[in-house]
């Protein structure tokens, strides 16, 4: 078997896949519905509404619950997984988002001199990071949707 067909025919791959896929696919139409304008950096970005890394890690776990059954190790590993991925989503990423966004207004109103030498911040730091509390919940439900549609 060739590495694609194994990883096709993998169900807990193919769940998780499908579930970043379809969040970010929805993260690209919701933003352009509310933005009037199409970014392409949505489909592949992270941040934004729903959180594909949920959807991706719930769906994992959601499709190791159906085939393995809860008391397995590979619905214990995956849970756990999602479970910090989410939290990181949440927390983490989302306070770097927020710092990155302070950091860029500074920037926007000065300019460093070093040595006499004047140095002008050419790029913006990344806001679209992390994910509110709602973003991160909507992906885990969409996440687990996924995995039991595909069961």
């Amino acid at each position: 078997m060739t590495i694609l067909s194994q990883l096709i025919s993998n169900p807990m791959f193919m769940s998780s896949a499908a579930g970043w896929l379809a969040a970010q696919i929805l993260k690209t139409v919701i933003d352009f519905r509310c933005n009037k304008s199409f970014k392409a950096e949505r489909l592949w970005g992270s941040g934004g509404m729903p959180s594909s890394h949920s959807a991706a890690v719930c769906a994992l776990a959601t499709t190791c619950a159906y085939r393995f059954g809860l008391s397995s190790f590979e619905f214990a590993v995956s849970a756990i997984l999602a479970a910090i991925v989410m939290h990181d989503a949440a927390g983490v990423r989302r306070e770097t988002g927020k710092q990155a966004k302070v950091l860029n207004l500074i920037k926007e109103s000065m300019v460093v001199k070093e040595d006499g030498e004047t140095f002008d911040f050419d790029e913006k730091l990344k806001e679209f990071v992390g994910h509110t509390p709602l973003q991160v919940i909507m992906g885990a439900i969409l996440g687990i949707f996924i995995a039991v549609l595909m069961k």
